[in-house]
């Protein structure tokens, strides 16, 4: 009888220990494909820790909601909730055991089961998705095309429209293009082409699309009475297998590809800089083809960024000498897809010549009879010219006396690109490199560098730059 009170008085101070359990129910455990279905867990207790649940059956989840109830059964106090989650399942599965925290305990639900009992489309249906390739294998980078169709009947409600793009692991989308819409017999029907290409070798799925519509149904309410309601359901396409092939060794671009230069000029100044357009067109994976700047030994070279628009990519790249130079071919390696083979196409190499160049005397050494014959000359030479220049000394020296002032020409330090020409031939020098390099850094860059303006005047005089 002692035993028996205590155990009385306990469930007198815990008369909630003896209701706390979980349970895990199914609307409905058999459904068609694209149905929605709702997951309860029916949860009996004072406090709870609400699970996070993002997806069921691999699908994820539309929405959730909770509901909560009291009830006084023999003075005894009852809470119990109602967590539920919609969720559209695209296979049969089944929902293991999940884990709940009620009243600082961890509960384990019961598992369960769902089956999809009917997946074929019927030829009427109200809606319809379909999806389409026009190839089944490809190479890495290989742009191929998807096609989605979605069929209504012309006769069919929807009061939303929800579309949720198919999962494309290993994909990624080129192009997208706009939706054209047009009857075919009872059906309007929207189409929307994809270009798209793989990213890796393999055998590859795009998941099916889905759209969600909803419609308008009646339901009675708990008085039996009919009320309005909107019920969503999912039509899915079908789903799309791909397989996957390597690229040949030492090719890293697939397509169908031409490729040409166009100079802005055949000859120009000393210093002058040469513009050239290389452009590249074609179907393929333009987005991996890299800059096509060259070295040329004595040219300095100047590449802008590369530029895809549709099937065209462009780059401009900019030369400058002080001497005539060759521009080299530009050259494409690439896996023609038309022939199944190795294809190499270039442009022709383009001859610049470069005006206003300085050439140097050639060192000429005489033999020594020669040198006997001048030597009397040169010294004849040698008198004429220290007459000749004590004579220009005392003109100078009378024109310094009227202060007679020479007119300079001044050089705009501001024309960074005039600068960056003026400097060219004076590279070998460090402090004129440095400042080069900055001008080079400042005019072909996004970044801008401060230069000591009070180094590139003293440059300017040293070397009577104008």
């Amino acid at each position: 009888m002692k035993n028996l009170g205590k155990i009385l008085l306990i469930l007198f101070l815990f008369p909630h220990a003896i209701f706390a359990s979980v349970r895990a129910t199914l609307d409905s455990n058999y459904v068609e494909l694209g149905d929605t279905v709702t997951y309860s867990l029916n949860i009996s207790g004072e406090n709870i820790k609400r699970p996070n649940i993002q997806a069921l059956c691999d699908s994820d989840v539309i929405s959730s909601s909770s509901q909560r109830s009291i009830q006084i059964i023999n003075g005894d106090i009852k809470k119990s909730y109602i967590l539920s989650y919609k969720f559209t399942p695209q296979k049969s599965c089944e929902i293991p055991p999940l884990s709940v925290e009620v009243d600082g305990k961890v509960e384990k639900t019961n598992s369960v089961s769902l089956k999809i009992v009917s997946g074929v489309v019927k030829k009427d249906a109200s809606f319809m998705l379909n999806l389409t390739a026009d190839k089944k294998e490809v190479f890495v980078g290989e742009p191929f095309k998807v096609t989605l169709l979605f069929k209504q009947r012309e006769d069919a409600q929807a009061v939303d429209s929800q579309f949720i793009a198919p999962k494309l692991k290993g994909f990624w989308i080129k192009k997208e293009s706009k939706p054209v819409r047009y009857r075919d017999g009872r059906y309007v029907i929207t189409k929307l082409v994809y270009t798209m290409a793989a990213q890796r070798v393999g055998d590859l799925t795009i998941s099916k699309a889905q759209m969600r519509i909803a419609s308008r149904a009646n339901s009675r309410d708990s008085w039996g009475a009919w009320i309005p309601q909107v019920k969503w359901r999912s039509y899915f396409s079908n789903s799309l297998d791909i397989k996957v092939k390597e690229l040949p060794n030492g090719v890293s671009l697939i397509g169908d590809f031409s490729i040409k230069a166009t100079a802005d000029k055949a000859q120009i100044n000393s210093n002058e800089a040469l513009n050239v357009e290389v452009e590249v067109d074609g179907i393929g994976n333009l987005e991996d083809i890299k800059s096509f700047k060259p070295y040329i030994d004595g040219v300095s070279v100047f590449d802008e960024k590369i530029v895809i628009k549709d099937n065209k990519l462009t780059q401009k790249l900019a030369f400058v000498s002080d001497k005539d130079f060759i521009v080299p071919p530009f050259t494409l390696k690439y896996f023609d897809t038309k022939t199944k083979q190795i294809k190499t196409i270039q442009t022709k190499s383009i001859s610049v010549k470069v005006m206003g160049v300085k050439e140097k005397t050639p060192l000429v050494i005489k033999h020594s009879k020669e040198v006997e014959v001048k030597h009397e000359t040169s010294k004849i030479l040698l008198l004429v010219s220290f007459l000749v220049g004590l004579a220009c000394g005392i003109v100078l020296m009378l024109l310094k006396s009227i202060k007679f002032k020479k007119k300079e020409t001044s050089l705009d330090i501001k024309d960074e690109k005039l600068l960056l020409m003026k400097l060219l031939p004076y590279k070998d020098d460090e402090e004129v490199k440095k400042i080069f390099d900055m001008l080079e850094n400042n005019i072909y860059s996004n970044t801008k560098q401060k230069i000591d303006k009070k180094n590139l005047k003293e440059i300017i005089k040293k070397y009577n730059i104008s």
